[in-house]
């Protein structure tokens, strides 16, 4: 380190990515510092990945047990189902002051400083933080922003974190409304729907594009409409704007017309989630004292190596990651940008795979993709002139779902009809979330159905639903 600084490298937000950022700066010789303005772990942690977990993993017990049909089929029999929503919510609660804790002491282990207060911009190298006591400037060689996101509340939307709230007010599981509409049909509006629909509410999914699930495989949304949505107590209505929405009992939602904006109906529910994305906390981090404008959604701009680019050009030894690069909104996409700049840091070359990143809804069963859908493939094959095909397997002819008695479920692959090469993958079934990994790896290491064809897969397995998969793509190449 240069006398010159107090730091190698100070990080500003302390979610999963600046946490794994942190880490990894540590590993790599750099004395740290990470500010964080509330609490460890941030989204992620808090308001986001794990509380939600922990909700959808007592509900979906609930789901399990209350399914006589499904237990009797196994030879099982219970009495009667109850359960108690304070201990559910503190369930969350303490799941999350575990993992803040494991996350402050690993820091600390490292011998990482941590600062809490607000961290702003004071200049190229320079930051100020805000705190109680007061305010101090520290100097770092190189500053990584990492200020994550908030939920974003449409206009003519009022929250009143009652009986309208984002999904930071639905993790504490304060009540359960009879009836509760979900605006958004994305993973957090899905996924909610999943825990309330187990939990014995009746849900009104809205979605304002013109069908549920937009932006999943148009494969993966059908089946879902069958398995997640169509036998439970859930309303659709797609192709309507929530105009409108006023908290109170009941809770007003005015519905409008998405090309016309004219009011086609009047909900009135016991509560309303909004669960329309999120939007990147970069308010008040002093970007205009170096020059940085984001965009018209708040995003800043960075380069392939994750640095920060005023004027499209990229300013010395100022990085960003997470969501408020607008890149991949995942905790785990933000730990490998965290990671990657920390190597470019420290004079490496590297840059992230955004189509290798998998994703998942941790419903039951479980939704998970990774790379692109077809429409996407479709369009890009298009662009640069070659031919895509695709394979679907089915849980309905695997052992282990069999044996489990959970056959509900689709995997679809997406390759390239000359190379074999995988653009994407797509499950609904029985820890979809576990096994999309294998196509996620697949695509990092440019790996064709062909190579994965010849992969043992352990019999009895889930795993064996991606190696048919694999199979046939050769099969039918």
């Amino acid at each position: 380190m240069s006398q010159a600084f107090d730091y190698d490298l100070i990080i500003i937000g302390a979610g999963v990515g600046g946490h794994g950022a942190a880490i990894h700066a540590v590993r790599r010789g750099l004395k740290t510092a990470i500010i964080e303005a509330a609490d460890m772990g941030g989204t992620c942690v808090n308001r986001g990945c794990i509380p939600s977990k922990a909700l959808l993993a007592a509900s979906g017990r609930v789901r399990e047990l209350q399914n006589a049909h499904h237990l009797n089929s196994l030879g099982i029999q219970v009495g009667n189902i109850a359960f108690d929503r304070q201990a559910i919510s503190d369930h969350a609660k303490n799941l999350v002051s575990k993992i803040q804790g494991d996350m402050s002491n690993s820091l600390k282990r490292l011998g990482v400083d941590v600062i809490y207060g607000w961290g702003q911009l004071a200049g190229e190298q320079k930051v100020v933080v805000k705190t109680e006591a007061g305010e101090q400037t520290l100097t770092a060689q190189d500053v990584m922003l990492s200020p994550g996101s908030v939920p974003f509340v449409p206009p003519g939307i009022e929250i009143d974190n009652k009986t309208v709230f984002t999904s930071d007010g639905a993790l504490k599981l304060e009540w359960l409304p009879s009836w509760v509409a979900i605006i958004g049909s994305g993973y957090i509006g899905l996924e909610f729907c999943d825990i309330y629909t187990a939990l014995g509410s009746e849900v009104t999914l809205v979605e304002a594009l013109d069908k549920v699930m937009p932006t999943f495989d148009p494969d993966i949304a059908k089946v879902a409409q069958r398995v997640l949505i169509g036998p439970r107590d859930v309303e659709t209505r797609a192709g309507v704007l929530a105009m409108k929405v006023i908290p109170g009992s009941p809770v007003v939602i005015e519905l409008a017309d998405r090309e016309t904006k004219e009011i086609v109906d009047v909900l009135e529910v016991d509560a309303c989630l909004v669960a329309t994305g999120r939007i990147p906390a970069t308010k008040d981090l002093g970007l205009e004292r170096v020059g940085i404008e984001t965009d018209r959604r708040g995003f800043i701009a960075v380069d392939d190596e994750l640095r920060v680019l005023r004027d499209g050009e990229p300013i010395p030894h100022l990085w960003a990651i997470g969501d408020a690069t607008g890149k991949m909104m995942l905790a785990h996409a933000a730990s490998a940008q965290g990671v990657v700049a920390v190597e470019n840091i420290c004079g490496e070359s590297r840059t992230v795979n955004y189509r290798s990143i998998p994703a998942a809804a941790f419903t039951h069963p479980e939704v998970s993709f990774v790379g692109l859908t077809e429409p996407q493939a479709k369009a890009l094959a298009d662009q640069e002139g070659y031919e895509i095909a695709t394979v679907k397997t089915y849980f309905k002819g695997n052992s282990k779902a069999l044996a489990e008695g959970e056959s509900d479920g689709l995997a679809k692959v997406i390759y390239r009809k000359d190379t074999g090469e995988i653009l994407g993958a797509h499950i609904l079934g029985l820890h979809a979330s576990d096994l999309i990994q294998e196509a996620a790896n697949a695509i990092a290491q440019g790996q064709t159905v062909t190579a994965l064809s010849y992969c043992v897969h352990t019999h009895p397995t889930l795993s064996e639903v991606m190696d048919e998969a694999f199979k046939r793509a050769v099969v039918s190449a």
